[in-house]
């Protein structure tokens, strides 16, 4: 009988996944480093806020320092975390030092000296024998065959062992004849897989916290302390996102991290600073901020640091008093670190503080002479029109605010909306009226959704004083609708009416007022006033009568005028 070709192809695959599965009874004695290696594999235990143990694990150690590997799955949600090494001795998990989510793996840092194992630095071929470590197994140690190798991000390798996995040997190493560990296991599909799989141990080596990656959502599910990164510009950075992010007890903790590992960069005196000054430790800040200048690189950026923190201490906190600290001291710190690298953004903060002081003149030199710099801008113009506006020069004071809004295109944009109000206000105290309406309708257009009542109110008075008496009633209108219980505004809207002759309307809105607030007594004011205009002048007697009883100042004159 003829065998058919591929049916006997078959039958040998079939016969060597047999074999594979039972490789431990096939592949003779185990080799002599299993018994120092054995010391290099632990149980992991984590646990949340309360005590509760959260998961449990393996992973082996790869430093003497106590850097290991594991799979990250266990410490989300842990507070605490810790490792039971081969010879039985808790260690307590320090720090997570870089994760990644997607092969569920992580490296950290535990306290104490520990027995590594040695990391292969080359791949390891297809068909090579290797065996898995299990914790606290010297006998028995399962091997298997390398039947994949698959390359990621050009380097790393994901082995594919042909090799079932005993229970809880997940991040067990997997290692190869020289006794070199070459991966992380991985935690199998099924129980009955006669295949296994492992990660790159070089690939699980080389994760770090990035600057950036202090936020990552994945290492935001523990609160095991994060490792800074070894990059001096790395770790600044991560301080910067952490603030962001984390809680404040381990922003302060990461702040130390930074200073026991960088003492000598500023940047962490500098952030603690800024922390001490927040809880009002203004001589501990003072401190810190003399550290980072002693420290700096860059000196002319801590003087411009320690001259905002104490400009800011002064403008945002002048009753808490803290004799080394003043605007006297803040502008010698600024113009210092101008000394040392003139730029215009420090000049800015020398304007700032030279116009806390009531320097006027002096600080609106300097914003001018900024708006022929990289730093033009609306504020500027803006800061600088303030000056003015001090100095009672009402007129440049205008041309300035003009010049701000100039810097913007049209139609305005969000960031046009505070300036676009600040000369509404400006023109307001100038009497040009239709030019500060004409503003807040463009300030409304920006901001609608954030608009409240008494923007309407005070456009509304814009609108009488200029004469348009239809607008200003429809914003008083819009007022009410927007906060009905404010009596104030339908003794506007009646005021109003009866001014150009609405009386009848007047009369609605006074009784509206006192279905509102029945004691008002600018409800029957009004009230009495419409009528008596009206010709109704018994009615409107009465109802002034009833405002001058319930203490209305203005109810006497009128009710002489009237009677």
């Amino acid at each position: 009988m003829k065998l058919n070709k591929k049916f006997i192809i078959d039958c040998i695959k079939v016969i060597l996944v047999f074999l594979y599965s039972f490789f431990p009874l096939f592949l003779g004695a185990q080799p002599s480093w299993v018994k120092k290696a054995t010391k290099s594999v632990f149980t992991l235990k984590t646990f949340a806020e309360d005590g509760s143990l959260i998961g449990s694990s393996n992973g082996f150690f790869i430093s003497t320092t106590g850097d290991a590997l594991s799979n990250y799955t266990p410490f989300k949600g842990a507070s605490k975390a810790v490792v039971i090494d081969a010879s039985g001795k808790e260690l307590p998990v320090t720090s997570i030092v870089g994760v990644n989510d997607m092969y569920d793996v992580v490296k950290f840092r535990v306290s104490g000296k520990t027995q590594p194992l040695t990391i292969s630095t080359t791949a390891t071929p297809v068909g090579s024998q290797v065996w898995l470590l299990p914790y606290h197994e010297l006998k028995n140690v399962p091997a298997g065959i390398i039947r994949k190798a698959e390359t990621f991000q050009n380097e790393y390798e994901y082995y594919t062992v042909a090799m079932s996995i005993p229970n809880n040997t997940v991040s067990t190493p997997l290692i190869n004849q020289a006794g070199e560990v070459i991966g992380l296991m991985q935690q199998p599909a099924t129980d009955k897989d006669t295949l296994s799989y492992a990660i790159s141990a070089r690939f699980v080596d080389s994760l770090r916290i990035s600057g950036f990656g202090m936020n990552e959502a994945t290492l935001l599910q523990t609160r095991i302390k994060k490792e800074l990164p070894d990059d001096v510009k790395e770790a600044v950075l991560a301080l910067y996102m952490a603030h962001t992010r984390q809680d404040s007890a381990a922003y302060v903790s990461l702040i130390e991290d930074f200073i026991q590992k960088f003492p000598n960069a500023a940047d962490g005196y500098l952030y603690r600073a800024q922390l001490k000054a927040g809880h009002d430790d203004f001589a501990g800040a003072d401190q810190d901020m003399e550290l980072a200048i002693k420290n700096a690189q860059q000196k002319d950026d801590a003087h411009y640091n320690y001259a905002r923190l104490i400009y800011e201490k002064m403008i945002f906190q002048p009753n808490k008093v803290y004799d080394n600290w003043t605007l006297d001291k803040a502008l010698n710190e600024i113009r210092t670190a101008n000394t040392f690298n003139p730029m215009p953004t420090y000049r800015q903060m020398e304007a700032n503080i030279l116009f806390a002081q009531n320097k006027y003149d002096e600080a609106y030199d300097i914003y001018t002479e900024l708006t022929n710099t990289n730093l033009k801008s609306a504020e500027l113009y803006f800061n600088a029109a303030r000056c003015k506006e001090m100095l009672k020069d009402s007129t440049t004071m205008l041309a300035l605010m003009d010049s701000a809004m100039s810097t913007f295109n049209k139609p305005y944009l969000k960031e046009a909306a505070p300036y676009l109000w600040a000369r509404a206000q400006a023109r307001l105290k100038a009497n040009r009226y239709r030019e500060a309406i004409a503003d807040m309708n463009d300030y409304e257009v920006l901001m609608k959704a954030s608009i409240n009542d008494n923007f309407y109110y005070i456009r509304h008075q814009a609108e009488i004083e200029g004469r348009l008496y239809q607008q200003a009633l429809n914003d008083i209108n819009q007022a009410i609708v927007m906060n009905p219980k404010e009596t104030f505004y339908y003794a506007e809207k009646a005021s109003l009416e009866i001014r150009v002759g609405l009386y009848d309307n007047a009369i609605a809105t006074a009784n509206e007022s006192l279905s509102v607030a029945p004691d008002d007594s600018d409800g029957y004011l009004f009230l009495g006033v419409a009528q008596c205009l009206k010709g109704n002048k018994k009615e409107g007697l009465k109802n002034l009568q009833k405002a001058k009883e319930m203490g209305n100042l203005q109810a006497d004159n009128l009710i002489a005028k009237y009677k």
